[in-house]
């Protein structure tokens, strides 16, 4: 790993890090935080009806303007609930893609923007 790959790994685990102190500042379940932080992977769903849409799905529960911009609304409206899901959210996002696992190719699930996963 070179030093730009390290510096971009870092920025992902303080994503995490920031997402996983918010939800538990704002008052979230500590016990709901596992399953509600890998719940997001539900977007994966869409592989049912192929790559193109799987990717689509999997993109959508994986950006981080849309995690953000639910994030927004929370603060905006006050909604507790809507605001540690946005926690969550970027918590995930932050995790997946410090451990190598970026956005979709309409390709394959393996085909990611940060490389191909998997042998």
């Amino acid at each position: 790993m070179n030093a730009v790959q390290l510096i971009l790994r870092a920025e992902q685990v303080a994503l995490f890090v920031a997402g996983a102190v918010a939800y538990l500042a704002l008052g979230g379940n500590w016990l709901l935080a596992l399953p509600l932080l890998l719940a997001i992977d539900l977007s994966m769903v869409g592989y049912l009806a192929g790559p193109r849409v799987g990717a689509i799905t999997y993109n959508l529960g994986h950006n981080l303007v849309v995690a953000l911009a639910v994030a927004g609304v929370g603060w905006l409206t006050g909604i507790g609930w809507v605001q540690l899901l946005a926690a969550l959210w970027v918590a995930h996002i932050g995790m997946d893609r410090s451990l190598g696992y970026g956005l979709k190719l309409p390709s394959d699930f393996r085909d990611t923007h940060l490389g191909r996963i998997g042998r």
